[in-house]
């Protein structure tokens, strides 16, 4: 017996019956031989990890733009603190582990530079519109290793698109990562929106501290216990009503207090500006895009190549190349 082949002996023996076995898999577009060490979800990981998307998310905002100070999430710091709240609600439940890390870790791969507002820009100057669920897909699919895409499993791929949308995965693992999704982000939300002193802890409506906690891990410590009592031996995940109000209530106070505020937002104008202009800089001069994005061009438009190249900028590449592009170069004669 494999290693391989012990894991998936151990998912038989050890998992619940509602959750996603990977020798069940049903396998990846391109078939490959079995890895003698790893399962099909753990080879997922990996590759994941290893992808250059996966590198670039350390350079991508979260909520706060281009913020001063080491301690602030990024996008990767968000797909991390995703993954380890889901394999949490996971371990409890009896889940694929590796599946929801694989999904977790992938989910935000195709998320645009500067959050969620240049996801806005996109969506608005791309002809059907824009989703990052889908780009993230896409990039996994399609855009990595050459163009060859990594060629992950089916329930990966269903776990990253529908991490968040109108179409609901079919997998519990699936389940549990767009909840996860949602209790990290709140809650590093609120963290880094006190740490800008955009918000005090006290601001915090009284009835959802009592119900969730007061702090950051004890928020996250009630999120998480609450989806694994409320979700045990059921074959869908969920929170219960008390504190699934709870948390709908904190998300609407931040709206209201952090993702609408002045003080935080006040420069997405200007970088929803920069993304728009780099667009359409590119949609008249496509022979300006690196060469890897040409065959693209090529074979699916010059929109889709366009796209492509700018949600997959980070914040700091973005910003150079319409340095680059717009603002005139200095000189001076030797």
């Amino acid at each position: 017996m494999t290693v391989r082949e012990h894991t998936e002996e151990l998912e038989r023996q050890t998992l619940s019956p509602y959750a996603c076995r990977a020798a069940q898999s049903r396998g990846r577009e391109r078939r490959e031989e079995p890895c003698e060490m790893r399962t099909c979800f753990q080879r997922d990981i990996d590759r994941i990890v290893h992808s250059k998307a996966f590198r670039r998310l350390k350079h991508k905002t979260q909520v706060f733009l281009q913020p001063e100070g080491d301690h602030y999430r990024t996008r990767m710091t968000h797909t991390l603190e995703v993954s380890r709240i889901a394999r949490t609600i996971a371990r409890g439940l009896r889940l694929n582990e590796d599946l929801i890390e694989a999904a977790a870790l992938g989910h935000d791969l195709g998320h645009t530079p500067f959050g969620h507002a240049g996801e806005r820009i996109l969506n608005e100057v791309v002809e059907g519109g824009f989703r990052h669920n889908e780009q993230s897909l896409r990039v996994v699919d399609r855009l990595e290793k050459d163009g060859d895409g990594l060629n992950l499993t089916y329930e990966v791929r269903r776990g990253i698109l529908c991490h968040t949308g109108v179409d609901m995965p079919e997998s519990l693992e699936g389940q549990v990562l767009r909840i996860a999704d949602k209790i990290a982000y709140i809650n590093h939300d609120i963290d880094d929106a006190i740490r800008g002193d955009i918000i005090t802890p006290m601001d915090i409506p009284l009835e959802i501290s009592q119900q969730l906690g007061f702090t950051h891990s004890e928020r996250i410590n009630a999120l998480t216990g609450d989806v694994i009592a409320a979700s045990e031996g059921k074959d869908t995940v969920r929170q219960s009503e008390a504190v699934g109000k709870a948390m709908h209530r904190l998300r609407e106070f931040m709206f209201e207090a952090v993702y609408r505020n002045p003080v935080a937002k006040g420069e997405e104008g200007k970088a929803q500006d920069m993304l728009r202009r780099l667009f359409e800089y590119y949609m008249k001069e496509p022979d300006g895009l690196p060469s890897e994005f040409q065959d693209i061009r090529a074979r699916e438009g010059v929109e889709r190549a366009v796209c492509d190249y700018v949600a997959g900028m980070t914040d700091t590449f973005a910003i150079e190349t319409f340095s680059r592009v717009f603002i005139p170069m200095s000189w001076g004669v030797k």
